[in-house]
């Protein structure tokens, strides 16, 4: 499974190259067929805050590709959120294919 890990408006440094990746890891657990993830973090300028965005890109055999977004003040927050839909995503698809073939 290739994982890539891609900023806008920011660097990547390693340690959030690395939270993103150990998430990213995680996805074929709940459906086998993840082919590739591309984790894309984006930090916003407009707002005096600081918002950042994680888009989370999941290639998958046979099906579309799911996109799980998130945005929060905390990179890191992003980064888990992002995942907690992408989780979410892929185990409702294997459940609807279990359900398919009763």
């Amino acid at each position: 499974m290739r994982i890539d890990v891609v900023g806008r408006n920011l660097e990547i440094t390693p340690a959030i190259r690395e939270h993103a990746q150990t998430r990213a890891d995680r996805l074929p657990r709940y459906f086998d067929g993840v082919q590739a993830v591309t984790v894309t973090v984006t930090a916003d300028e407009h707002h005096a805050h600081g918002k950042f965005g994680v888009d989370m890109v999941i290639d998958v055999e046979k099906h579309a590709n799911f996109v799980a977004k998130a945005h929060d003040a905390d990179l890191y927050a992003a980064v888990d959120l992002a995942f907690a839909k992408a989780q979410r995503q892929l185990h409702d698809f294997k459940e609807k294919l279990k359900q398919n073939n009763r």
